[in-house]
């Protein structure tokens, strides 16, 4: 069964790949990491396993507060649903919780699985799971749905952002 998500995991992030329409530098999270990992608390077929699950709930429906995929996610809400059922691990409710969880690591070092969480005046305000090729899944805002954004987009390159490492 792992070998089958590792496939669909590969699978997925080279259709992304094809997608993608904005170019990667050599200070993008796309970059492969040089430097040593840091420690983890999930395995890398957890982290995959993560990665896959948040991929397939792209589409469902935003509600603050919300932490299932029949009552619609807000960010935190996603990702501890996310962790919890592939990975076994609970994470913090709160984007303020989730700043300080896990390890903090540096952009080139993400791996699928990672937290990205973005900080404004000094405050965590929003969150997402890092799934590979710059790309991150969340839950963004009121009306919305989960979406599959680039962090090199426009509007994501400009937010001050945290890597975490659960």
């Amino acid at each position: 069964m792992r070998t089958l998500w590792g496939l669909l995991l590969a699978s997925t992030v080279m259709v992304l790949a094809a997608c993608s329409s904005a170019p990667t530098t050599p200070s993008s999270p796309s970059t492969p990491a040089t430097a040593p990992q840091p420690a983890a608390r999930l395995t890398v077929e957890q982290a995959n396993d993560v990665t896959v699950m948040a991929i397939g709930l792209v589409g469902t429906p935003y509600r603050y507060g919300g932490n299932t995929p029949a009552s619609g996610f807000d960010c935190s809400g996603l990702i501890g649903y996310v962790y919890k059922q592939r990975a076994g691990v609970v994470a913090p409710r709160t984007t303020g919780g989730l700043i300080d969880w896990g390890t903090s690591i540096p952009a080139p070092s993400l791996r699928t699985g990672d937290l990205v969480v973005f900080v404004q005046n000094g405050r965590a305000n929003h969150a997402g799971i890092y799934v590979g090729e710059g790309r991150f899944v969340h839950a963004p805002s009121t009306g919305g749905t989960v979406r599959l954004d680039s962090l090199n987009s426009s509007y994501w390159a400009k937010q001050q952002v945290s890597y975490r490492r659960p």
